[in-house]
């Protein structure tokens, strides 16, 4: 059943359109006096799609325990289109969370193990003769999916990793002089184990500023602990995990976070947290167009995970450290200090004004 409820604030009255009829509550959206048919229809779509987002979420919830916050930003990654680097020592679930999504979103899933002797070719894939044929045959590659898991990327070479640069931005794989279109939706879900564990190099500037994000797992709290080893005792809980989402319904969902309205006020926001990375003397290379570009699509699918249908400021505040601090080099002094990027990044949000928004405009 769709609520409606009649809200007035300001110089706006609306119809606040909601699943639920507890208010406040997150999966409303506003439907304004104008045709109030047509916008009644779209609230109803817009409300099946939040709650889809919290049927993923319980589902990988069951696999990785104690892990809210890491789940929900690798879901808004895969909505915003973006891809997701995994940053942490061995076992604490990192390629366990990439196979909980593949199997609950049922998308076509590929998982190549990085080592050094990993070519370009096993990822991208190569062209062969075949006899009687009267062109090369293409082989693909691991590419050729909907998600892909490459594991432990920062073991491989750096010529092995670049061979991701084009399929992680332009969704194309390019052999041979042969450019081919990969699956949609596309998403890479990388891991990595922490710069200076034995055999990893770092990863190149580009390669990282393709990543919309870097989460960190971390290891779980006492009494989650407790529960994953019981949960682990006498089952696996990957086997328990259903499938809940189609590939249509990702893309459905990313056409929602698309439309997610962003008003101008937020553009400037985000730019001048941008410009300020650049400002700042323990930084020495900033935010790139491209790192802001992220900015704003992971925070429309902050919202839109949130249940809402247009951009806050605190949307922007909650995803900028997880968008910005893999792509910010800090100063030699910095270093030497032990400055960490997510401390700069904090004061930077501390410093800039937040934008003051009248909800009842939204």
């Amino acid at each position: 059943m769709l609520y409606l409820y009649g809200v007035f604030g300001g110089k706006t009255g609306y119809i606040l359109a909601c699943l639920s009829n507890t208010l406040p509550r997150a999966g409303c959206f506003l439907i304004y006096k104008t045709n109030i048919a047509a916008e009644k229809s779209r609230a109803v779509e817009r409300c099946k799609m939040a709650n889809k987002s919290e049927e993923i979420i319980a589902e990988v919830k069951k696999v990785i325990i104690g892990k809210d916050n890491v789940i929900e930003k690798t879901l808004m990654a895969i909505l915003a289109g973006g891809h997701v680097l995994l940053e942490d020592v061995p076992g604490v679930g990192k390629t366990t969370l990439a196979l909980s999504f593949a199997r609950t979103l049922g998308l076509d899933y590929q998982r190549i193990q990085c080592t050094p002797d990993t070519t370009p070719s096993d990822i991208i894939g190569y062209s062969f003769y075949q006899k009687g044929a009267s062109d090369l045959v293409y082989k693909p590659g691991v590419v050729m999916c909907n998600l892909l898991l490459a594991d432990e990327i920062n073991r491989t070479s750096s010529k092995t990793q670049s061979a991701l640069l084009e399929v992680m931005e332009e969704g194309n794989v390019t052999v041979d002089g042969v450019t081919r279109p990969l699956p949609e939706p596309f998403t890479v879900i990388a891991t990595q184990n922490p710069f200076g564990s034995a055999g990893t190099q770092l990863l190149p500037q580009s390669q990282l500023d393709r990543f919309a994000v870097r989460l960190h797992m971390g290891y779980p709290d006492f009494d989650s602990h407790v529960d994953i080893l019981r949960d682990r005792n006498i089952s696996q809980p990957l086997d328990s995990v259903n499938q809940v989402a189609s590939m249509e319904d990702i893309k459905n969902m990313r056409s929602e976070v698309e439309a997610v309205n962003v008003r101008d006020e937020l553009f400037v926001y985000i730019a001048k947290l941008s410009e300020r990375t650049r400002e700042v003397e323990d930084i020495s290379l900033g935010l790139s167009p491209r790192g802001s570009i992220a900015v704003v699509r992971m925070a429309k699918a902050k919202a839109y995970v949130s249940g809402r249908s247009y951009l806050v400021p605190q949307d922007v505040v909650d995803i900028f450290p997880d968008v910005a601090s893999h792509r910010l080099i800090l100063s030699p002094k910095a270093k030497i200090a032990g400055v960490k990027a997510n401390e700069i990044i904090e004061n930077l949000i501390k410093e800039t004004k937040t934008p003051e928004i009248d909800s009842a405009d939204l």
